[in-house]
């Protein structure tokens, strides 16, 4: 048998593609019963991300015709149309690449630590359709070692890599207590959103969202508890911000020296930590000389971000080193699989032996004999069953000079 890994990602698939491989959550049970169904493939999991679908299986051989045509009926979509963006690994290649993907080494953002709950989904999704056997299972339980590894034993995922991840981070250095702050937003695009999705993960005590259009505001707000307000409140708002991160697309400030001066009055100098994302910038540069107020720019935060990519770097080297022994240490363990039948055979015929030599020594015991006499016998009986076979097949490797047959038995039975 052959494990494989075949998928799409942001590297080799434009989003058009995809998105028409993407697989919801809420269906897979239904279309990893139908992968398995596939008369090669014995067990499988899906891994779909936005970034990302990946099949993970273990098949008779690694012709991936049935599983291309299975995308193609399952999705309706041409073979010509997505075969050209897919990759594939096999056996301990497929193994590693599992390893780098859930610790964050194939992701957009190195490091990433999202990739590996939604490898833990897959893993679930596969568990409860019933598509996951013994390899695979196994599999997935030494990625997650891998992964949790690779987070404790390096850096990887401790330096923030995002400018928004960064301004969070500021913000918890200048702050004792996130909870007991207020934060307004202002805009509501990408970098908002994730903003936003940090400081309500560290535990910001309240979001205040800002934008030109109220429903997107009111939208975004609604994730995160948050409360929704048009740029023209922002006055009224202002004094109540103990962050402000800012990042519209806007061409003129929205936030001269004169209004946030007044904020901080109101405030009676409170301090302030102010973050402008936006090019142009939405904070006009003399706020930063206002006591009080901790302006940053886009900049300033770049040059951390690039610092703390420089760090994860580095840290990716060391986590490659570990993903290598990792890698190896399940490759022993599927390798130990082969002898497992042969364990289980030679265990099924050493207590079939035994049971028959137990059996006559019970019965001569009932007819009367004496049971030192029937305990002598049924040891030297026991003893020689056990061993006339393996002494015939050395006997007969001896007659046909097959040393590395006798060399073999002496490490099996640890001869001296």
């Amino acid at each position: 048998m052959t494990l494989l890994a075949v998928g799409i990602n942001y590297n080799t698939a434009p989003v058009a593609i995809r998105e028409r491989l993407a697989f919801p959550t809420e269906m897979l049970d239904n279309t990893l019963k139908n992968l398995w169904n596939l008369r090669e493939i014995s067990e499988a999991a899906i891994l779909s991300t936005c970034n990302r679908t990946e099949f993970y299986y273990q098949a008779d051989s690694d012709n991936q015709s049935s599983l291309v045509n299975w995308i193609a009926d399952t999705k309706q979509i041409k073979p010509a149309d997505f075969t050209p963006y897919l990759y594939s690994y096999k056996d301990s290649q497929s193994i590693r690449h599992m390893f780098r993907v859930a610790c964050g080494l194939d992701s957009m953002i190195l490091g990433e630590p999202q990739i590996l709950g939604q490898m833990k989904t897959a893993y679930h999704a596969a568990s409860q359709a019933g598509t996951l056997g013994r390899n695979l299972s196994k599999l997935f339980q030494h990625t997650f070692s891998a992964a949790k590894k690779v987070r404790t034993d390096t850096a990887i995922g401790s330096s923030p890599v995002s400018v928004a991840f960064a301004a969070v981070q500021l913000a918890q250095q200048i702050f004792d207590k996130l909870s007991e702050q207020t934060a307004l937003l202002i805009g509501a695009g990408e970098t908002i959103e994730l903003t936003a999705r940090h400081l309500y993960q560290h535990g910001i005590g309240r979001i205040i969202i800002a934008n030109r259009t109220y429903d997107k505001a009111h939208a975004l707000a609604m994730q995160f508890n948050g409360y929704a307000i048009n740029l023209a409140e922002l006055p009224n708002h202002l004094a109540e911000a103990d962050i402000v991160v800012s990042s519209t697309a806007s061409q003129l400030p929205i936030l001269g020296k004169g209004r946030v001066e007044s904020a901080i009055k109101i405030r009676k100098h409170k301090p302030m930590f102010m973050v402008d994302l936006a090019v142009p910038r939405d904070i006009e540069a003399e706020v930063a000389q206002l006591r009080d107020v901790y302006l940053y720019t886009v900049d300033d935060l770049q040059n951390t971000v690039n610092q703390n990519m420089d760090s994860r770097r580095r840290a990716a080297e060391q986590a490659e080193e570990i993903i290598d022994t990792q890698v190896e240490h399940f490759m022993a363990w599927l390798r130990s699989q082969g002898a497992q039948e042969t364990i289980r055979d030679f265990r099924t015929q050493a207590e079939q032996t035994r049971d028959e030599a137990l059996q006559r020594a019970l019965a001569q015991l009932n007819s009367g004999a004496a049971a030192d006499e029937v305990l002598q016998r049924l040891a030297h009986t026991l003893t020689n069953k056990l061993i006339h076979t393996p002494c015939a097949q050395l006997r007969e490797a001896g007659a046909n000079e097959r040393h590395d047959l006798i060399a073999a038995s002496r490490e099996i039975f640890k001869l001296r």
